[in-house]
């Protein structure tokens, strides 16, 4: 399965999410890595059945040339709307509360963090990216969102001392589909053995496969 993974920021390294999805690849899955708001073109979403973005909107003036302005809030919008879909992980979220058609998208944002602390996953076990996933704790940001789609299928719960967030969720645009997972700062969640798997089966179900990669 061809993914085209958007990364890295002034917060978030790329290489994190590099070593998450090497992790990853092995056969099942080509990734091509963008972590340069000035190589990102939308003209090439159409490429790829699935799209990952792990990377925050900054908001500065000069990536804003390059990243999620408006014509490329507009350019993921019809590619998901004719059956592409979007995989938005962690910094995915963050810096998008006023980028309104990509939080539209999404069905949520991130709105703040505590300082990194013990974060602890439970999955739904009825939802089929979390089948097999095993309640875990990683020390990570906890993501606190507004979550704009009360009908969306949640993922998991997300929980610290801070409190509980909707951890992920899952939810239909026109003839696409959108994931949304909120762990992942920290390397150590990309490479723990469940998150790993909530990747695997989330890249899976986003394009429309079961857990051996057969269309479904």
């Amino acid at each position: 399965m061809k993914v085209w993974a958007v990364c890295g920021d002034r917060w978030h390294p790329a290489e994190v999410v590099r070593h998450g999805l090497d992790k990853l690849a092995g056969g099942e899955f080509e990734f091509t890595v963008t972590d340069r708001a000035e190589d990102f073109d939308a003209a090439r979403l159409e490429e790829y059945p699935v799209v990952l973005v792990a990377r925050a909107n900054s908001q500065s003036e000069e990536e804003k040339r390059f990243w999620m302005n408006e014509k490329v809030q507009n350019a993921f919008e019809r590619y998901v709307e004719r059956g592409g879909s979007l995989l938005a992980v962690h910094a995915g979220t963050a810096g998008y509360e006023e980028s309104d058609l990509f939080r539209r998208l999404a069905g949520g944002a991130f709105v703040h963090h505590p300082e990194a602390c013990e974060v602890t996953v439970h999955p739904e076990k009825q939802h089929p990216i979390a089948a097999g996933v095993e309640a875990f704790s990683v020390h990570d940001e906890h993501y606190f969102m507004e979550w704009d789609d009360p009908v969306a299928d949640l993922i998991m719960t997300t929980v610290s001392e801070h409190g509980a967030q909707p951890g992920g969720w899952t939810r239909s645009y026109g003839r696409g589909r959108v994931c949304v997972l909120t762990p992942g700062h920290e390397p150590e969640v990309w490479l723990h053995p469940m998150y790993q798997k909530l990747l695997r089966s989330a890249l899976h179900w986003c394009a429309r496969q079961d857990s051996a990669g057969r269309d479904v």
